[in-house]
């Protein structure tokens, strides 16, 4: 008969032994104690602000910018205002902007041209 661990119970209706494993299987779970807590990371900021940081930043030293649109148009101007959905958009010699923001495809500084 092979060695093993496992306890054996005697099962009386037929005189059979069987195994048992439910009772002597630990649980793999970890056990957490106040102590050995391991420390979770919290979800990243749903909003970072960066991009409010880069308009402000753009807007308050008036740079000059280039707004590339989904549909290839290219738009220069300085940005004046910016709002959840929109830029409004400062341009010499044509009228001003007012673009959304899901039409731009990418904008750069016009000084990385």
């Amino acid at each position: 008969m092979p060695f093993t661990n496992r306890t054996r119970e005697v099962d009386n209706s037929r005189g059979n032994i069987r195994r048992t494993f439910r009772s002597t299987v630990t649980d793999f779970k970890r056990e957490r104690s106040n102590g050995n807590k391991t420390a979770q990371r919290p979800a990243p900021p749903e909003n970072t602000n960066a991009e409010n940081f880069y308009y402000l930043k753009q807007m308050n030293s008036k740079t000059p910018m280039v707004i590339i649109m989904t549909d290839g148009e290219e738009i220069r101007g300085v940005i004046e205002w910016y709002d959840r959905n929109c830029l409004k958009v400062n341009r010499d010699g044509a009228p001003n902007l007012l673009i959304q923001k899901h039409c731009i495809k990418y904008l750069f500084k016009q000084d990385e041209l």
